[in-house]
């Protein structure tokens, strides 16, 4: 990301940001509220289109990339308020993250060919997969609307997994969470990150999570950069702390 900016009406959501995130990193970027963070996350996943500045993808640039194409570059990504299909069950949550992968056409599923059970197999034995990670086996057939608040971010975070992502996007992942589903997301961050193979840019207001999973973090206020660097240095930052950590 280059330089990029953002604003609406006359407020300056993004001041000309500008970071690399290296294969393999955890990037986490905090902030108040008001910060900016999301509106980053937003422009990354092509949500919102940039004022300028210029957004890059493994070499490529997706600036102008249609937002509904970018899942299919290997990015996906996770929102503040749960965005899941309430009446549908987990299971079914997960295997539309899969349609990114459908090779067949309305007159073959119509059908059920040989070839669409196939591959209803393999998106089934992928989605399996990601719940045995998450440990979801118990809540694979309940409806989501039936789920506590805990299990559907967990739920979410599973099904842009299941777009097999090289960049995934955390957007605030443990607000509304317990101290023990909490400790738990740190554990599937890690594992996600280094099983997987995921780099991750994470919006995250618990500086307990941040410190513990990231490998470099990016401290915001007023849609700009204060600073860039190790988790324990952004900590111990005297403008970061004056803007908004304070001492902990």
């Amino acid at each position: 990301m280059s330089e990029m900016s953002l604003s609406f009406g006359g407020l300056l959501a993004v001041q000309r940001i500008s970071f690399d995130v290296n294969n393999g990193d955890v990037f986490s970027i905090i902030g108040p509220n008001g910060a900016g963070k999301s509106t980053l996350i937003n422009l990354i996943s092509r949500f919102y289109d940039a004022d300028e500045g210029t957004l890059q993808f493994e070499g490529r640039d997706i600036t102008a990339t249609p937002p509904h194409h970018i899942a299919e570059l290997g990015i996906a990504r996770t929102f503040q308020n749960i965005e899941l299909f309430e009446h549908e069950t987990v299971l079914q949550n997960l295997l539309i993250g899969k349609h990114v992968y459908r090779k067949t056409n309305l007159v073959s599923e119509f059908l059920f060919t040989p070839a669409v059970r196939r591959q209803e197999m393999a998106f089934r034995k992928e989605a399996e997969d990601v719940i045995d990670l998450l440990d979801l086996q118990h809540y694979r057939h309940q409806v989501i609307g039936n789920l506590p608040y805990g299990v559907r971010k967990m739920v979410e975070l599973a099904r842009a997994l299941c777009v097999k992502p090289r960049l995934l996007l955390l957007d605030e992942p443990s607000s509304g969470l317990n101290p023990e589903e909490k400790e738990d997301l740190s554990y599937w961050i890690e594992d996600i990150n280094e099983e997987l193979g995921v780099t991750i840019i994470m919006v995250e207001h618990d500086m307990n999570l941040v410190l513990r999973s990231s490998n470099k973090v990016m401290a915001m206020a007023d849609g700009r950069c204060l600073a860039i660097g190790l988790p324990d240095d952004i900590q111990s930052n005297p403008e970061v702390k004056r803007a908004y950590l304070g001492d902990f």
